[in-house]
Formats: C-alpha cells, structure tokens, sequence
C-alpha cells in the first residue's frame, strides 16, 4: 500500500498577530512543521503549537526560515552557508528546546519560504542547511523539495530525507515551484489541488504550468494553513488520498 505523509506550516501567528487556523488544520495532517521565530511564530506560540500537534498524534518538525519578519521570510537574502548553517542550528535548538519541556522530541526539519527555494537550487547553501541538521540531530528527516539540491545534500550525508511535493503550487519544467510573484503560481480551485496531489502521489508525475508531464518523487505532501478554505481543503485532501486506498502517516 502506497503511504504519503502530509504536512502543513504552523505556528506561524506572532504576538497579536494571528495567522492560519492551526486548531482546524491540525486534525486532518500527519506532520507540524513549525515556525522557530525568524519569519513567524515566538516562544509563546511555539509552545501552544507542540502542545496542538502533540493532542492529535501529529510529528512535530522544526521550520527555520530567513531573518525577515516583516517579509514573512518569504524574500531572499544574500546569506552565506555560514550563516544559513548557525541560523539553522539557532532555530532548530530553539524548538527542541519547547518541545523536550513539553515531554516530545522533534522528527523532522523543513525549512520556510525564501530559505526553503533557495536551498532547493544553491548546493552550497543547501549541503550547510544539511550539515546543521546531521550535527545537531541526525536522525531527523530532512523535508526538502522533491528533486532537489537539499534532498540530494541530505542524501549525501545519510540523512533521512523526504521529498516534498505541493498540491496548491504550479510547477516549472525543472521542477521548481513557480515563483509566488508571477501568474497562476497558486491553484485556488480544491478539486484541481486534489487532482494534482493523487498525480504526483499515485502516478508519480506532475504537468508543469506549460502543460508538459515531468516525473516527481512524493513522499510528503504540503498544504498551506493559511487560506480561507485551509481546513476544509486539508479535510477534503485526506478523504481523497484515503479513499484512492493510500495511507496517510507521518514521513
């Protein structure tokens, strides 16, 4: 039986700031990545959303991401390795920190938005990203996506890794996910995500923004927490998957 993880980006609500419904969302996933507070969630927050994931069963994983606040994490920065590997290990510490007082320990790390892109094309940022997790954690499954620099610098150090696929994002010929600022980088319509989602999962490929069909690797699907129909989506995502005979649990 063909097994597929699903994850979902949590905990990323700051101070009076809320965002995304991660008490809806975290029923219907099978993996919490969350936020370490460098692009979203602080130490209040992080503790509620250990505390949300470890109430439902789910695996609880580390999100770093840039330095950037006001950005969302979701600008990139010229960073060197040196710095993507001590903002990985700052951040990571951190939530093993929450969560070893809350009784859990982390299973996995994917990192956010600009750091996450920018990781999955730049080997050398992606082999020190890699080499934070491998000293600081080793056998944590490092989330990176499918085809990538990161899954491939994961690999290569003998982590384990998981290559992520999305169903909410369009995709570039080699393999990219289309950048956020251009056209129709988003599927908005559920049942188009759905579709897509059980391509990549069942069929293992995916048809590209030009219409082309590329092989992908999917061991983990991301939804996003933080649209207006997040919870019913991921609801919906999990009866598909369940209902097409695929089980659904944790990386």
């Amino acid at each position: 039986m063909k097994t597929i993880d699903l994850n979902c980006d949590m905990g990323e609500s700051f101070g009076a700031w809320t965002l995304g419904d991660d008490a809806g969302v975290m029923p219907h996933i099978t993996s919490a990545n969350i936020a370490c507070g460098f692009h979203g969630g602080d130490p209040s927050v992080m503790r509620r959303t250990v505390r949300l994931a470890l109430q439902h069963g789910v695996a609880l994983g580390a999100h770093p991401g840039l330095p950037d606040l006001v950005g969302f994490g979701r600008r990139d920065l010229a960073i060197s390795p040196t710095e993507a590997f001590d903002m990985t290990v700052y951040q990571l510490g951190a939530l093993q920190a929450v969560a070893r007082s809350e009784g859990a320990t982390l299973r996995h790390l994917k990192p956010h938005g600009a750091f996450y892109n920018m990781a999955a094309t730049s080997a050398p940022l992606a082999e020190a990203l890699a080499e934070a997790v491998y000293k600081v954690q080793p056998e944590l499954v490092l989330f990176g996506l499918a085809g990538s620099q990161l899954t491939k610098a994961g690999e290569k150090l003998g982590l384990r890794t998981a290559h992520e696929v999305f169903a909410d994002r369009t995709y570039q010929p080699d393999g990219t996910l289309t950048p956020r600022r251009q056209p129709d980088a988003l599927i908005t319509d559920s049942a188009q995500a759905r579709a897509q989602a059980l391509r990549m999962v069942q069929g293992g490929y995916v048809r590209t923004q030009a219409g082309q069909e590329i092989a992908i690797r999917a061991d983990t699907v991301c939804l996003h927490g933080d649209g207006a129909h997040a919870v019913a989506f991921a609801r919906e995502l999990r009866a598909a998957f369940e209902q097409a005979g695929v089980k659904v649990a944790a990386a």
